[in-house]
């Protein structure tokens, strides 16, 4: 079961961290726009377009890898003061009520979207000579499937939780930086850096003189 978990994370991984690539794109993108359009005085209107699809493809893409890495938002005043049990308790019911519903939803509608753009050859109405939509509506479905199949992923540790009281371990990777911890580091280095105090001998021994 758990060589099944880590396979479908490192599914998610590899595809968020392919899609981070994209920052890179978009960057130079816009680097090239600013420059064209104040040093040249040639701005180009396809770049509003491609930028938000660039973008927007790089948000639905990493979905899934941001769901098996733990770091979307959720309430922890109280949940993190809840048992393992009751946590998974928790998420299996918000998985199944809201989770699988709203994304099949999502990959449902996204499938309706691409085959109408593409139909149509739809483009940009920015400008006339537009960026096509349709390879970026194709998206939509796509991580739309990822984003279930790193659900099921969820919902197999829930249950796993549920059975053995405690969460199935997780592969490691890029953490967020968390303040207690943090906090602990920087304590045991100044505790490490402090020098040791001189022996009770030592110090009778200084008096005297």
């Amino acid at each position: 079961m758990q060589k099944l978990l880590f396979g479908i994370d490192r599914i998610s991984t590899f595809v968020g961290q392919a899609a981070s690539w994209l920052i890179i794109v978009l960057t130079l993108i816009i680097s090239y726009e600013v420059f064209s359009r104040y040093a040249l005085g040639t701005p180009h209107a396809w770049v509003f377009d491609v930028s938000n699809m660039l973008y927007g493809t790089l948000f639905m893409l990493a979905g899934a890898y941001t769901l098996a890495k733990r770091g979307h938002v959720r309430g922890d005043i109280l949940y993190g003061f809840l048992s393992p049990r009751a946590q998974a308790g928790i998420d299996l019911v918000l998985y199944l009520l809201f989770f699988f519903p709203g994304v099949i939803a999502l990959a449902w509608a996204g499938i309706d979207f691409f085959e109408v753009s593409l139909a149509q050859n739809e483009h940009s109405s920015i400008a006339a000579d537009g960026p096509p939509i349709y390879p970026f509506k194709a998206m939509i479905p796509v991580a739309g499937a990822f984003l279930l199949l790193q659900g099921v992923a969820e919902v197999i540790r829930c249950v796993v939780c549920l059975k053995q009281g405690s969460w199935p371990a997780r592969e490691d990777d890029v953490e967020e930086v968390d303040v207690d911890k943090l906090r602990q580091m920087v304590s045991s280095e100044d505790v490490l850096a402090t020098p040791a105090p001189a022996k009770t001998s030592e110090k009778y021994e200084g008096i005297a003189r």
